[in-house]
């Protein structure tokens, strides 16, 4: 069973693209990506901890309508 580990922003933008996200927008204070007609806001640290990462992906999942899992997350790399 795979772990949730750290992730750099540039992994998280391509996984990101690998789902169906578009671009890398700028915003009036962040980036975004779209997801047909939904907005995900982009942080713009390096690296994204494990609760900042969950957190994000919960919205993708939210967005999206189904599940990510760590091995799935993992498989997008």
């Amino acid at each position: 069973m795979s772990r949730w580990n750290p992730c750099k922003r540039s992994d998280f933008i391509r996984r990101l693209r690998q789902l169906g996200f578009e671009g890398l927008y700028s915003g009036a204070k962040h980036q975004f990506m779209i997801y047909q007609q939904h907005r995900l806001t982009i942080p713009s640290n390096s690296e994204y901890s494990v609760p900042q990462l969950r957190m994000m992906l919960r919205e993708v999942e939210a967005i999206t309508g189904r599940q990510i899992t760590a091995e799935e997350w993992d498989k997008l790399s």
